[in-house]
């Protein structure tokens, strides 16, 4: 997924993935996945898709600060 958010392209496909978690199973209304992305120029943004029931009801990017995305691997591994 690609998108652009304030004059920056956040794309998953061009990113290192640094993190991964995984709520339910596929066809899980109520599950989830977050990815933590770091752009090759040092920008961090979390990826989110989920079923009708999750948080994440629709495929998204969020641009997140070092600090966040810190915080982000702290509490998921």
């Amino acid at each position: 997924m690609k998108k652009t958010i304030a004059k920056v392209d956040y794309d998953t496909e061009s990113a290192e993935l640094l993190g991964k978690v995984t709520a339910g199973s596929i066809g899980d209304p109520a599950g989830y996945e977050e990815c933590l992305f770091k752009t090759p120029d040092g920008k961090f943004f979390l990826y989110t898709n989920g079923g009708e029931e999750s948080p994440y009801k629709k495929e998204d990017i969020k641009r997140m600060s070092s600090a966040k995305a810190d915080e982000w691997l702290k509490n998921h591994q």
